[in-house]
């Protein structure tokens, strides 16, 4: 069998290729996942203590190497240092929380059925090996979150990673391996897209989890139905923050510019999308635009840099055509929205006004640092704007009025996230979803934990 094309890694910040990686070919991929398989078995009935020692061991060996990591980071797909720094001790932070409660979390549920001759109870066991497809923007943060619990409950993992970050993704083994996990427990497939269809009806897998585009979601989600197996979806989002006429427009401002640049904007739970009530629109599309200007563009490998480039070429190039296409269908430029004339992804912050349905700052995720103010009448106009979106992962409020900041977001905003008066994240303790294009399943806390165990009825006459 032909050999695939090798992955090449593209400097963000130059354009110009870094490295090169060989890939596997099928046969090679699936006899990997097949050594998976075998190492199942094994890896189900350590004890769970056992697992603990070792997620343990990860999660200092990326302590450890944060730095290191963060310029892996960097070198691969343009984040700033101090961001992958932060994001190797999130990573840390997640593999800890599940080796001190994923015990609790999978401890057997008694259940009285009211028959002193029967006893029940509902244990929690693991699937087999997981598919874990995952994407560029957290090259380690998305996949220890999916992999982290998922381990702890006995699953095996296989990852197939973004193309641009092979060697993030043979950094994540290392890691595993260097924490003493036993071989193959966990195991990195560098393979084309072509080819991830092959590995989901691979019957050794059991599961499957993606991050990636709704696009992608769909493929891997029809594919998955043809063979009946389990998929945790996380997709696109535009995330909107609903900013109430009580709001003090200058502090909004600052918050909503934080979310919108998370990452550099390249993230499904970035702040997309500005819903701003009429009363106090002006006043806080003048701060926005003060606080989005702080994001200035600069190398990524020093410790102060804010902003560094769009992850190449091409995704720069789409996010420039979303915004001249929102401009010419109406939409305000007030900042940015000029490509820089160097080389490499640069695109500066940007904000665009006068956005309306039938722009794609209204209708499409804008995956880089572009901010969409809309105007809503009113505060009730406000929400039903927020809600007026294909997409349904993350949304905040921002307001003086905390209990009915509350009752919005708890029960008014179409969102599997919602937050009140600060920027919408991700945290191993709270369960992480989408509703809507924005996927399905859950990720971390006891819920994404459960995503991947049989949830068994054991039932025994005394």
């Amino acid at each position: 069998m032909s050999r695939p094309g090798a992955f090449t890694v593209i400097d963000p910040t130059t354009d110009l290729p870094l490295a090169k990686y060989d890939g596997l070919t099928d046969d090679e991929a699936a006899a990997a996942v097949s050594e998976v398989r075998h190492a199942y078995p094994a890896w189900r009935r350590t004890d769970l203590a056992r697992r603990a020692k070792l997620m343990r061991r990860a999660g200092k060996i990326l302590t450890e190497r944060a730095d290191q990591l963060a310029r892996l980071m960097t070198r691969e797909m343009g984040k700033p240092f101090s961001d992958g720094r932060a994001e190797a001790l999130k990573c840390a932070f997640v593999c800890s929380y599940f080796a001190d409660n994923a015990a609790a979390m999978l401890a057997d549920e008694p259940v009285d059925l009211g028959d002193p001759k029967v006893r029940a109870f509902v244990t929690f066991q693991p699937l087999g090996v997981i598919l874990a497809l995952m994407p560029w923007n957290f090259p380690f943060w998305q996949l220890f979150r999916c992999a982290a619990p998922a381990m702890m409950a006995g699953n095996c993992v296989v990852m197939k990673h973004a193309d641009n970050v092979p060697g993030c993704a043979l950094a994540i083994e290392s890691i595993f391996k260097d924490a003493g996990f036993p071989d193959h427990v966990f195991r990195t497939l560098l393979v084309d897209v072509p080819q991830v269809s092959a590995l989901i009806t691979n019957p050794d897998i059991a599961a499957v989890s993606l991050t990636g585009s709704v696009k992608a979601g769909k493929a891997v989600a029809a594919t998955a139905a043809t063979v009946l197996k389990k998929c945790v979806l996380e997709l696109g989002g535009s995330d909107a923050y609903v900013v109430l006429a009580d709001a003090d427009p200058v502090h909004a401002a600052k918050v909503c510019a934080t979310a919108r640049m998370v990452n550099g904007g390249q993230s499904c739970i970035a702040g997309k999308r500005f819903v701003v009530s009429e009363p106090i629109r002006e006043r806080f599309t003048k701060a926005m635009v003060e606080a989005m200007s702080q994001w200035v563009a600069g190398d990524p490998s020093e410790p102060d840099t804010k902003l560094g480039p769009m992850v190449n070429i091409r995704a720069r190039d789409g996010v420039h055509k979303q915004v001249t296409e929102s401009i010419e269908r109406g939409a305000k430029l007030l900042l940015g929205g000029e490509i820089p004339s160097k080389r490499g992804a640069w695109y500066p912050a940007t904000v665009l006004a006068d956005v309306v349905p039938g722009q794609p700052a209204y209708d499409e995720e804008i995956f880089g640092p572009v901010a969409a103010i809309i105007a809503a009448c009113d505060d009730d106009d406000a929400v039903r704007i927020a809600n007026d979106s294909r997409f349904g992962l993350g949304a905040a409020v921002l307001t003086k009025d905390l209990a009915r900041g509350e009752a919005i977001a708890a029960r008014e905003l179409e969102a599997g996230l919602a937050f009140v008066n600060h920027n919408v994240k991700s945290d191993p303790r709270l369960p992480f979803s989408g509703i809507k294009e924005s996927g399905y399943g859950r990720e971390v806390s006891r819920y994404g934990l459960l995503e991947f165990v049989t949830t068994k009825t054991v039932s025994i006459a005394l």
